[in-house]
């Protein structure tokens, strides 16, 4: 039987292949034309970035941070929200956060300073993301050009607040660094597999029961229901009862808090202070990775762990092979992002031919 809509396997795993696979096979070209073997150099980034220990957990140490943000993008795309301001709600969460250490570091345990540095920072993520809700539920301002404009207000406001906590005497545009108190503790102190001093910290779990409580909210409980009726069609679910705008007001205050957990990967299982620019890009990379993921837990992860492998073997790759400048990457991240995002149903006519090629010969 002639089907005219791609199955769920094929939209959701099918397509996303081949964009990667596309994407990457513009890479080994622009890679064959830097002088360089593609096969290679891709030989040295898996090696660096998947099967030495200690490149995967630098690995892991990125793709948490990049589920979050991934998370944050996934979620308002489901109510029919493109977020584009997880980067500068991931900068607010850390701003939550640093001020919430910097109050009580000196004072409480870990084990009441690391669940309040957690909190400040989905918080205050969430409180960046709430304006832009408000105006899209209530103004009908769009939420993609308010966001895009609170990412340049986090950006300034960072810039002159940061300024302000640099201690006395100090060149470095950063906070104080935090007390001991403050420091995530780190997987290889359980898991030696992954070698000494390395980044990978309890983050990363939070990061897997965040995409655990992602898969029951959104496919398990009525108000997924809710968000993915808005996204859908949101006439049909105002007449089915939904309250639209608190809908996306929720909804935005949701991926808001979720960007500005991003943080606390960064700064309390890395830096353990507040930097310019620490997000560096994380937020915008979560869009790609919840247009690759499809919205999909599974797919997050595995997309976030791509991008942390492409980051962890690319700085690798780029030290091996001068002739492969680090920027190669971003340039990869931005084929990923294009495939992805605006070509994602490039192939669709074609796989759709074949699945109803393949039904009339069966």
């Amino acid at each position: 039987m002639k089907t005219t809509e791609l199955p769920r396997w094929a939209s959701g795993f099918v397509l996303p292949v081949l964009n990667l696979l596309s994407a990457l096979l513009v890479s080994a070209l622009v890679i064959h034309l830097l002088g360089e073997s593609p096969v290679e150099s891709l030989q040295i980034l898996v090696n660096s970035a998947v099967i030495n220990p200690e490149g995967l957990s630098y690995t892991l140490f990125y793709a948490s941070t990049f589920v979050f943000t991934g998370l944050a993008v996934s979620i308002a795309m489901k109510a029919g929200l493109f977020n584009i301001g997880a980067e500068g709600q991931m900068y607010l969460g850390g701003l939550g956060l640093t001020l919430a250490m910097l109050s009580f570091d000196a004072t409480l345990s870990s084990w009441l300073l690391i669940p309040l540095a957690i909190v400040a920072s989905a918080l205050f993520g969430a409180g960046w993301a709430f304006i832009p809700g408000y105006l899209q539920a209530r103004r009908g301002s769009h939420v993609v050009v308010t966001t895009i404009m609170f990412n340049f207000i986090a950006a300034g406001l960072m810039n002159y607040l940061i300024l302000k906590m640099v201690p006395e005497g100090d060149q470095n545009p950063a906070s104080r660094v935090f007390t001991d108190a403050a420091a995530i503790p780190q997987l290889s102190t359980w898991l030696p597999f992954f070698g000494e001093n390395t980044p990978l910290n309890l983050a990363f779990l939070l990061a897997l029961v965040a995409l655990v409580i992602y898969w029951v909210a959104v496919s398990r409980s009525s108000w997924g229901y809710q968000l993915q009726a808005t996204g859908l069609n949101a006439h049909a679910a105002h007449y089915a009862g939904v309250r639209i705008s608190r809908t996306i007001i929720v909804t935005m205050l949701i991926s808001g808090g979720l960007a500005g957990l991003a943080a606390v990967n960064s700064i309390l299982g890395s830096t353990h202070y507040l930097s310019l620019n620490f997000p560096a890009g994380a937020g915008f990379i979560g869009i790609a990775i919840a247009l690759m993921g499809r919205q999909h837990p599974v797919g997050i992860l595995l997309s976030a762990v791509l991008f942390g492998a492409l980051i962890q073997g690319g700085f690798d790759l780029s030290l091996e092979k001068p002739n492969i400048p680090q920027e190669t990457f971003i340039f990869i991240q931005g084929l990923i992002i294009l495939f992805c995002g605006a070509m994602e149903n490039m192939y669709a006519p074609a796989v759709l031919k074949l699945i109803n090629a393949t039904r009339r010969k069966g």
